[in-house]
């Protein structure tokens, strides 16, 4: 102990025990730095992270099919991974891969060209819904060999890039992306959209080398990659000579590495494709793409999750056993939040546009918090009840402690930015002490998160700091009390951290309840 040099950090040490040093930090340099962020900025206290460019692949939904509660996990924590990144000054590239490819085009084309014979007809309204039009024409193809021979052959005709053809998948793509952009427009998501259709160019000259490396065999027809460890082989090219998933993601892949430069490449899919994407990731290292240890950059990661549940235990469906649509769902819990804020007489002292608002932040923040609160990897049950209760570990519960540290502020008729500069910061009351203490954990819990790969470490630290926040309250008086200009800083400290934690998450805060 007496060998520890002298630290402005350090109040005391003391040998307790068999050996253990107990090292007291120093209030004055917790107080200090907490009033250096006030004044820099939170930004100050952006973790360092030893990577420049990110890749995150997530959200990417299919193409004529409705964005469902799977896309809503991946969309909300790859939104949260790519928050954080950026914060951490990250060049972060948000990557939407959409299903936009394949062999059901064939199916969706023929009978768009069945149906609207004169392709001008062929509107948004027309189509109708996406969903029913992919029904529709996946029944066709089931019951009619002469459709499926009509199908069958416009793929090949697509994928030759015959311009009819083209038109015809370019109209498709447009009307869903209208139907996935009501979803992120109101989840606030941005994503560039990289369809698996993009990559299509680059997978012969990736596939070749490969090859050349000597990674490539044939197996049953079939050109494959055999991974150390695992059973079956990674199949590249089918033995009818066509290109599958495996030789997408290898091309998207080697663009991302070599086109885009990323040192960090993340995929957010469910965890049921963990293993695909092992074996993708196997065959890079083989390849020398990736670093061998996952230690160093370039690396791939995959950061799977689990299921959303209903209240029977099974997947979430509809009454009609459907899939459950996100839009309608995001929509419900904004509705219900709005009919609380009515309830409570909200309407008669907002504006309209304040309530909408108001709504918005609390809905679609709960249906944000509810998901990334757990662990990804576990499957959860939804509720609407859970989701918007007030109490609890809810984002309802802490947009609202927010909203009242802003109004302690406000009530106190100080000006918070001329205190930021005048005023100074004591930590003397063991509650103010301990709400401080956890403010300065936040750099290393953001670092943490993003090294683990996992939001639900920032859910948890946003919890406990608003019991840090309840317990200094109830004990330390604020307003009208001898400290009044210290305590009031610190609530601003306490709410400026909150909002870079709902910030990171993808949520909007509430100034006012």
């Amino acid at each position: 102990m007496k060998n520890l040099p002298p630290s402005e950090m350090i109040e005391s040490c003391s040998v307790a025990g068999p050996g253990f040093v107990n090292v007291v930090l120093s209030k004055n340099w917790m107080a200090k730095n907490i009033q250096k962020m006030l004044v820099d900025g939170i930004e100050t206290w952006a973790p360092k992270l030893r990577v420049k460019k990110a890749v995150v692949d997530f959200s990417s939904p299919n193409i004529a099919k409705e964005m469902h509660v799977g896309h809503l996990r991946s969309t909300i924590i790859g939104d949260s991974l790519a928050r954080m990144l950026e914060f951490s000054n990250v060049e972060v590239l948000r990557r939407n891969h959409v299903g936009d490819w394949g062999t059901q085009f064939g199916m969706l084309i023929e009978y768009l060209f069945e149906k609207f014979p004169n392709s001008e007809d062929a509107n948004e309204t027309a189509i109708g819904e996406l969903q029913e039009f992919y029904r529709r024409s996946k029944n066709r193809f089931d019951s009619d060999p002469a459709f499926k021979e009509r199908a069958q052959q416009a793929v090949v005709r697509l994928q030759s890039g015959e311009p009819k053809y083209h038109e015809a998948w370019a109209q498709i793509c447009e009307i869903s992306r209208k139907e996935f952009d009501k979803v992120y427009k109101r989840l606030r998501v941005d994503l560039e959209e990289k369809g698996e259709s993009f990559y299509n160019p680059y997978i012969p000259g990736v596939i070749d080398e490969l090859s050349k490396q000597g990674l490539v065999e044939d197996s049953q027809g079939a050109r494959v990659i055999f991974i150390e460890g695992v059973n079956i082989p990674l199949i590249i090219v089918k033995s009818d000579g066509g290109f599958n998933y495996a030789s997408t993601d290898l091309a998207a892949l080697w663009y991302r590495l070599n086109e885009e430069k990323a040192e960090w490449i993340i995929y957010v899919t469910d965890v049921g494709q963990q293993l695909h994407f092992d074996m993708v990731f196997s065959a890079a290292k083989r390849a020398g793409w990736l670093s061998a240890d996952d230690s160093t950059y370039p690396k791939a990661s995959h950061v799977g999750f689990g299921l959303v549940l209903g209240e029977d235990g099974k997947r979430l469906r509809t009454r009609f056993s459907e899939v459950v649509r996100l839009v309608d769902l995001l929509d419900e819990a904004k509705n219900r939040s709005k009919a609380v804020l009515i309830e409570r007489g909200k309407d008669k002292e907002w504006t309209e546009e304040e309530l909408e608002q108001t709504a918005e932040a609390v809905g679609y923040g709960a249906a944000k918090y509810f998901d990334l609160k757990n662990n990804r990897l576990t499957n959860y049950t939804f509720s609407f009840d859970q989701m918007l209760n007030d109490k609890g570990n809810t984002a309802v519960y802490l947009l609202y402690a927010h909203a009242r540290i802003c109004s302690i502020i406000r009530k106190s008729g100080k000006d918070i930015e001329e205190l930021k500069k005048t005023g100074s910061l004591v930590l003397d009351h063991a509650d103010e002490r301990a709400l401080g203490l956890h403010l300065l954990h936040f750099s290393e819990v953001i670092e943490e998160a993003l090294t683990n790969l996992l939001p639900n470490v920032v859910c948890e630290y946003l919890y406990n700091l608003s019991e840090y926040f309840t317990r200094f309250y109830s004990n330390c008086q604020v307003v009208g009390s001898a400290e009044e200009t210290s305590r009031l800083l610190l609530c601003e400290a306490t709410a400026t951290v909150m909002r870079k934690c709902f910030h990171l998450l993808g949520i909007v805060p509430v100034y006012k309840i």
